[in-house]
């Protein structure tokens, strides 16, 4: 039932239009670029715009994607006015790193942190695949040619057992949904996913259960992860009905998404989404329970050398939580 219902917000958003260019958006129509249906990128930014749409003078669409690593360029040239991202893949595209190389995109600026992005493995619940360990020999979603941030995460979370992607037999795949599809399948013993996510729970329901595979919280795994995914942190997930998959009391490699824009996205738009965004936090876990984990509060950190849009800071320095000089 709630898929169902966000996959009708998604139509509904979608029906708007598509706005390309700074001029759509002084006109008040914004484009949220987002991956695809079923990814948490895709639902987030359906609820964003559902509320936009609702709560602000704006009019929001949702332009889907393969994934961020494709859009950024985009919302960098001031073709959308937003998009949603990792902090890890923010910084390459905005320095031009790792698979930016020769690409900078420092125009992107950052609008606001989200949520933080919970990920992990997942397995059949009835897998007898109980710890990362044991994924050793299995069949794991792997490739991920069209979301290039995800590859260095899945080095890091198999490297806290001891192994490497060398390991695990790889299942070729162009992003996570696709990984997904290939578990539910049967081509794939493993994929991998941020909790919460509606094709999670798909997958759940096809398979008759899944589970997540725990990373222990211990300081040698910690630095383990962050050796090969520098933002990560650890966080205890507890079962619960939005956390699908999560069996019993585990801790998951996580770290911060963000909203972006950019300098050609017009100071007023910003201000107006961060607004809309810190008054309108019910509004957005209405239609997608992730959005309970946004603190107003903390809207922003230091995301150096990514600078935060002037935007953001002007309503943030309005409700004082503000956090740099």
């Amino acid at each position: 039932m709630e898929i169902n219902r966000i996959v009708v917000l998604a139509a509904i958003v979608l029906a708007v239009g598509v706005p390309l260019s700074h001029s759509s958006a002084s006109a008040a129509e914004i484009g949220i670029a987002a991956s695809n249906p079923g990814s948490i990128y895709h639902t987030t930014a359906t609820a964003i715009a559902k509320m936009v749409s609702d709560k602000t003078s704006m009019q929001a669409t949702v332009i889907p994607f393969a994934s961020a690593t494709i859009y950024l360029p985009a919302v960098g040239g001031g073709e959308y006015s937003f998009g949603i991202t990792n902090e890890d893949e923010l910084k390459l595209a905005y320095t031009g790193g790792s698979y930016f190389k020769g690409r900078t995109y420092d125009q992107l600026r950052a609008v606001a942190l989200l949520y933080p992005l919970r990920v992990a493995f997942f397995v059949r619940k009835d897998s007898g695949i109980n710890t990362v360990a044991d994924l050793k020999g299995k069949r794991v979603t792997t490739g991920f040619n069209s979301q290039k941030t995800i590859p260095p995460m899945l080095d890091a979370i198999l490297a806290t057992a001891g192994l490497t992607q060398g390991d695990v037999k790889g299942v070729p795949v162009p992003n996570v949904v696709g990984a997904a599809n290939a578990f539910m399948e049967g081509k794939a013993d493993a994929f991998f996913f941020a909790i919460g996510s509606p094709k999670v729970r798909e997958a759940d329901a096809k398979v008759g259960g899944i589970r997540a595979l725990d990373v222990p919280n211990t300081p040698e795994n910690l630095t383990t992860l962050r050796k090969h995914f520098e933002p990560a942190y650890l966080r205890l997930e507890k079962p619960s009905k939005p956390n699908v998959g999560v069996v019993e009391p585990i801790h998951v490699m996580s770290y911060d998404a963000v909203l972006v824009a950019s300098t050609k996205t017009p100071d007023d738009v910003v201000y107006n989404m961060a607004k809309a965004l810190y008054e309108n936090k019910k509004d957005m876990a209405s239609i997608f329970p992730v959005m309970n984990l946004f603190s107003p509060d903390r809207m922003a950190k230091d995301l150096a050398p990514v600078k935060w849009h002037e935007g953001a800071i002007r309503l943030m320095k309005e409700k004082h939580v503000w956090p740099m000089q």
